[in-house]
């Protein structure tokens, strides 16, 4: 590749994390902004970390409590009538009603 069409390279480029972290990499671009970096990220400080846009989050858990508070509501049984729901009979006694 021909230097002139390459960028300039910054050796000790700045990084700056959402959470306040700054670090230095190499890079093209003299600043580099970040929304998780290692310091922050689950899975290498090991704590649950929602990354939120727009309430999204927030709105899940709050319909997530509505529905706990709701209380359960028991399936019908078709429109059958309740009584005779009630006594299951057997093969043996439907044969000998039968006689």
């Amino acid at each position: 590749m021909n230097k002139a069409d390459q960028g300039q390279y910054y050796s000790q480029a700045k990084v700056t994390c959402a959470c306040g972290n700054e670090f230095a990499v190499g890079s093209t671009k003299s600043e580099i902004r970040v929304d998780i970096c290692s310091a922050c990220h689950p899975f290498f400080t090991g704590q649950m970390k929602y990354v939120d846009t727009g309430g999204r989050v927030k709105r899940f858990e709050d319909r997530l409590k509505q529905i706990k508070k709701r209380p359960v509501k028991s399936k019908k049984k078709g429109s059958k009538d309740q009584s005779s729901s009630s006594s299951v009979k057997t093969l043996k006694e439907m044969l000998e009603q039968a006689k």
